[in-house]
């Protein structure tokens, strides 16, 4: 009897849009401490499974568990999670801080200095009163992190995050999720070989709407091996 205890626990699901087979009897189970990574082209499905774990896509066939409850069932919506999934909906003409507020008042949470942190743990200055719709890509990517993060989750769901970013932030970013680990669980998707390379604990590729643990990935501490074309 497998004594893991699994905070997502993917099983069997199957997603299709009209004639469309975009997701094909896909499994995949996770654990806390853990960053696992999803590779794959443009289209093969990664997304979709990314959005049906937060339950804004619901599968037709097979089913998604977190930490015990069935997703569409149990719960409509992953709430305990901190997700980057596309383009994040930010208040353009407010500041990256005041975007921040806004979200973490709505739950009645009131704390400037840790606002602050956050903004500066992503690399961006609370004080900045620039407007977001005046922000370059990588700094949306940048607040985009800070948003997912603020309400320190113990799942983070995240599609390509480091979109945008400059060499720095990419080693900043990947520095902060490698901390981060030791409590949460993280799910993410990237193009980039050295980001999987770096960041993740197992591999898994998605082609076609099957997702296929990668056996090529040995360790993330062992540099010997190359992850196939992506």
């Amino acid at each position: 009897m497998d004594e893991k205890k699994y905070v997502i626990e993917v099983s069997h699901v199957n997603k299709n849009f009209k004639d469309n087979k975009v997701l094909k009897d896909v499994s995949l189970r996770c654990e806390s401490g853990k960053i696992y990574g999803l590779v794959g082209h443009n289209g093969s499905g990664k997304t979709v499974l990314f959005k049906i774990i937060c339950g804004f896509l619901v599968s037709d066939e097979g089913t998604v568990t977190v930490n015990g409850k069935i997703m569409g069932k149990d719960k409509d919506m992953l709430t305990e999670a901190g997700i980057i999934i596309e383009d994040p909906g930010f208040l353009r003409n407010w500041s990256a801080y005041h975007n921040l507020e806004f979200l973490y008042t709505i739950r009645n949470k009131k704390d400037k200095s840790y606002l602050y942190s956050i903004l500066k743990k992503v690399g961006l200055n609370p004080k900045l009163k620039r407007p977001v719709g005046k922000f370059s890509l990588g700094m949306r990517q940048r607040l985009a992190i800070a948003q997912a993060i603020m309400e320190d989750p113990e799942i983070l769901i995240l599609d390509e995050p480091m979109n945008g970013l400059d060499k720095n932030g990419v080693e900043e970013i990947r520095e902060l999720l490698l901390k981060m680990k030791k409590n949460k669980l993280i799910i993410l998707a990237s193009h980039n070989r050295e980001d999987i390379d770096v960041l993740c604990d197992e591999v898994y590729e998605m082609e076609d709407g099957v997702l296929r643990k990668n056996s090529n990935v040995k360790s993330v501490t062992d540099k010997s091996y190359c992850l196939p074309e992506v």
